[in-house]
């Protein structure tokens, strides 16, 4: 592995980990409340794009790294939803 792998797989690791306690206690706690559901579409959206984009370039650091990222960013945008459209749900049914 030459040194512009060796930094890339060491910046992914460092931003892909930093994703690693958000989703946890998101997971954890179901707590969503401050999160933006636009923006954590429109981040996910785009860590997607990252990923194909690094699989055309065959540039594994990225593709490693978009992938985790990808599979966290979505799980929290999962919990996301699912927690909102309960909290609509129960907020309409206390109102009637």
């Amino acid at each position: 592995m030459d040194l512009q792998d060796t930094i890339g797989f060491a910046a992914a690791a460092l931003t892909t980990g930093s994703f690693v306690p958000q989703a946890w206690l998101t997971l954890r706690t179901r707590d969503v409340s401050g999160i933006s559901l636009a923006m954590y579409s429109a981040f996910t959206a785009g860590v997607a794009l990252w990923l194909i984009y690094g699989l055309w370039l065959g540039e594994w650091p990225i593709v490693v790294a978009n992938m985790v990222t990808l599979l966290l960013a979505a799980t929290i945008l999962v919990v996301k939803i699912v927690e909102d459209r309960k909290q609509r749900a129960s907020g309409s049914a206390s109102a009637s």
